[in-house]
């Protein structure tokens, strides 16, 4: 029944559309964008004391996290006047090349990329916090094409002087999702395109929908009633859209003073849970009947507000960075806390399911291992990695790739 929920669990949140080579981690939250490791890999059951990085390079200024894909590496930083993507070799963290792809953007919280690179095949997909967004070549860093936000889609930007919320004053920060031959794009345009389908090696619009304005948080894939849709958590609501047309199937108001919807949505069935700094965490469910679509909120818990940190689905239960420097294990059916532990992050933790167990960098520096147990919080391991960092790891082959504040550094997690 545990593993049937786990596949249940990664196919629903898209895992039928993303297929990658066995040992990458080449886009946001993985290959099955679930944060979960892929079977098959080294999953570590003890932390070591300490680990002695295998690499260890400098960067600027972001928050995007690494991707890996068939031992190469892309980040992004920025140098000062343009934001910046890097190809690395992921065995010794050698640079092979970088390209500026976009004006710098930064704020009172740092310079720098928020949204994650993505690796697919020979191509690279980039974006700039000022909405640029590019195709790259994998082998050398050229431009294939390009698209902005605000010239191309009218986006709206304030920049971080405006009083307005979303990624209008603070960066297009969401991350698309690439299916088949077509890349979806959290746009964020009024004219029509929130969401925009790209065919993902010529650029050509495939299609446009819904009037949102976007804020922070990345798509999903998920099929509902037989159909296959593409699931949003914009500035203004939780909707699905047709994956083939982009037809609005179902939406709800999921409208903030302060937009700050950053979590990706989490999958299970007919449901899907979001959380965010003002909503707490909202359960809502799909129905379907005679082609038509409609969705009810199944429960909400306002007390857990979660601002940046996506949630992880282990057996039934739901695993979080808490709202009060705690970590948090929630029943996905009622909303109920099961248990909370104090002495977590200030405000994020990436977690990563690791098989039966919890790996989670929290943002003070901290590698934690957790066992994925609704009964109780149980400690296996916790030390010191890294400075302060609000970047989620890349994992592959036993290997944990962390970026902080200063540096990118690989470590090997086998004994």
């Amino acid at each position: 029944m545990a593993a049937r929920t786990r596949l249940l669990a990664a196919v629903i949140s898209g895992g039928l559309a993303l297929v990658s080579a066995r040992g990458d981690w080449a886009r946001w939250l993985g290959p099955t964008r679930d944060a979960r490791i892929p079977s098959g890999d080294y999953v570590p059951a003890r932390l070591a004391g300490e680990y002695a990085p295998v690499w260890k390079i400098a960067v600027r200024g972001g928050f995007s996290s690494p991707v890996v894909s068939a031992g190469k590496l892309v980040y992004l930083d920025e140098d000062g006047t343009n934001e910046v993507a890097h190809l690395v070799d992921a065995g010794s963290g050698s640079e092979v090349w970088r390209a500026g792809y976009g004006p710098l953007f930064q704020d009172e919280w740092g310079p720098g990329p928020r949204a994650t690179p993505i690796i697919d095949g020979d191509l690279v997909f980039v974006q700039s916090c000022r909405g640029e967004f590019r195709c790259l070549a994998l082998k050398d860093g050229s431009t294939l094409w390009r698209k902005n936000f605000l010239e191309d889609f009218g986006s709206p930007w304030v920049g971080s002087q405006g009083s307005d919320g979303a990624a209008s004053r603070r960066g297009y920060n969401g991350n698309g999702i690439v299916d088949g031959e077509e890349i979806i794009v959290p746009v964020g345009s009024r004219a029509g395109a929130c969401l925009v389908c790209f065919n993902k090696r010529t650029g050509a619009v495939v299609w446009k929908s819904q009037n949102d304005e976007v804020a922070y948080s990345s798509l999903q894939i998920a099929v509902f009633g037989g159909v296959k849709q593409v699931v949003a958590l914009t500035a203004d609501s939780l909707l699905g859209v047709r994956r083939d047309t982009g037809e609005l199937l179902w939406g709800a108001p999921e409208a903030t003073g302060a937009k700050r919807h950053a979590a990706t949505p989490v999958i299970f069935g007919d449901k899907i849970v979001i959380n965010s700094h003002t909503l707490g965490m909202v359960c809502s469910k799909i129905s379907a009947s005679g082609g038509k679509f409609e969705v009810s909120r199944a429960w909400v818990n306002k007390d857990l507000k979660i601002n940046l940190a996506t949630s992880v689905l282990v057996d039934g239960f739901l695993y979080n960075q808490g709202p009060r420097r705690d970590y948090v294990c929630v029943d996905p059916q009622t909303g109920a806390v099961k248990w909370t532990q104090p002495g977590f992050g200030d405000n994020f933790s990436a977690t990563l399911v690791a098989g039966p167990n919890l790996l989670v960098l929290s943002d003070k520096g901290e590698l934690v291992l957790l066992a994925a147990d609704p009964a109780k919080c149980n400690q296996l391991g916790r030390l010191q990695i890294c400075g302060k960092t609000w970047s989620f790891p890349a994992y592959t082959n036993g290997k944990l790739f962390i970026r902080d504040a200063r540096s990118l550094a690989c470590f090997n997690l086998r004994p």
